[in-house]
């Protein structure tokens, strides 16, 4: 049927050899060409395409996250939702990876683990990338890439820049808000602490959306974000318990221990605590 149906599209294409195809616009013999295992364990596979796959997504959060933050550095908001938007339907489809390698149980990944050495997802630049343009800078974190030139200055580069909460903030302090020059002026290489004026501002947004109706937009999509990394965090921190339970992690962090205590971490503390206050 499909043959049939197949001589019936003459304007197909079928010569390539003056032009590009799928897999060469793609790169697809270099992509595909990646996934080396280090075992014989037919489940390595999964586990290598699974973390593969995720880095690409990561690779895409930064992506959108920075033009967002463009965005609303030029007071383009409207432009930052769509950027912002995707960002959560990215979010969504790494939470849904660690289903599929919840499928690994304790026994087949112990077949190849030894294999990993040190390697670890915690190790991951681009996730810290992650952290960096969503506002939470550890000085720590830029230790563990000392060894890389290349990734510790682009590390170091998005380390020293604002991130998504510190130009919110600047927009709310454009449209007439009072917040703190402390807050405007503040060390954006430091993780953000919460400030009353900041709370405040959101406060009045949230109270008067019709005036405000693009900063509260701004705002829900800030918890949209959040709110998908939040459920992120639980899925890899479920996944890895399911996996190896409370071992020491292949990257020597405690594990299901450390995944537990970030649970807690906020990005944009004030959108979160005024729910109550609202």
């Amino acid at each position: 049927m499909s043959d049939h149906l197949f001589e019936h599209e003459q304007d197909i294409h079928t010569d390539f050899k003056e032009k590009m195809t799928y897999g060469d616009y793609l790169q697809l013999d270099h992509l595909l060409d990646n996934q080396k295992r280090l075992s014989n364990h037919h489940d390595e596979m999964l586990f290598i395409i699974i973390h593969q796959v995720s880095e690409l997504w990561l690779k895409l959060i930064i992506h959108e996250t920075r033009g967002a933050i463009e965005a609303i550095e030029q007071d383009n908001l409207r432009a930052s939702f769509k950027m912002l938007a995707r960002v959560s339907k990215i979010q969504s489809q790494i939470i849904h990876a660690w289903d599929v390698l919840a499928t690994l149980t304790p026994a087949e990944f112990m077949a190849f683990r030894d294999k990993l050495g040190n390697a670890s997802g915690f190790q991951s630049y681009q996730y810290r990338l992650v952290e960096f343009v969503l506002g939470y800078k550890a000085p720590h974190i830029l230790k563990i890439y000392k060894k890389n030139s290349d990734v510790h200055a682009i590390l170091e580069e998005a380390y020293h820049k604002p991130g998504l909460y510190d130009v919110a903030i600047r927009a709310l302090a454009r449209n007439g808000f009072a917040i703190d020059q402390a807050v405007l002026d503040r060390d954006v290489s430091k993780t953000y602490e919460k400030n009353a004026s900041v709370e405040k501002a959101w406060l009045d947004v949230y109270r008067d959306v019709s005036t405000y109706w693009e900063l509260y937009e701004l705002a829900e999509k800030l918890v949209d974000i959040e709110d998908w990394f939040q459920q992120w965090r639980f899925r890899h921190m479920k996944t890895v318990e399911r996996t190896i339970g409370h071992k020491i992690g292949t990257g020597g962090s405690s594990g299901v221990g450390y995944l537990k205590q970030v649970l807690d971490h906020y990005f944009f503390p004030e959108l979160w605590e005024l729910r109550t206050k609202i």
